[in-house]
């Protein structure tokens, strides 16, 4: 799972939820209402989080990478002040929005299926390699902020 990039994940969590939502030909959902523009303003506000984080990797030369080798500096401004995942949790919200804004109720899984990838598979990774290369820095961050919110 680690060698396609979350948000070739998310990609195929939606396009797989669509598929089913179209294939068994579930109702649109009535709630909320204007649930296209709804789902419009959170797919795009979801990708506030990742684009400032994926910034400040370039900034400080660091490579956003999560299989790159190391990075130089252990990034803990911007976004990072509030989660440890800024990206992670950009995707889920992308996922989340376009569920709403398509209004198909399967896709609705797609959100709760990028979480769980992300919390279970590359977030453990990533972490552990953090932990390695910054040791007590990192430990001292991930007690100061919390993972996802």
């Amino acid at each position: 799972m680690l060698r396609l990039p979350p948000p070739i994940w998310t990609m195929l969590f939606l396009a797989a939820t669509a598929a089913v939502g179209w294939a068994i030909g579930w109702p649109q959902p009535t709630w909320p209402p204007h649930r296209a523009l709804i789902g419009m303003v959170i797919f795009f506000a979801g990708g506030a989080p990742p684009i400032w984080a994926f910034a400040l990797f370039r900034f400080s030369g660091n490579n956003p990478d999560p299989l790159a080798e190391s990075n130089s500096a252990l990034i803990v401004s911007g976004p990072y002040q509030l989660t440890r995942n800024p990206m992670y949790l950009g995707l889920v919200i992308i996922a989340l929005g376009a569920a709403i804004w398509a209004g198909s109720w399967p896709m609705l899984a797609a959100p709760v299926l990028v979480f769980l990838t992300a919390n279970h598979v590359h977030i453990p990774f990533e972490e552990a390699k953090l932990r390695r290369q910054f040791g007590e820095a990192f430990d001292a961050y991930a007690r100061r902020v919390r993972r996802w919110l």
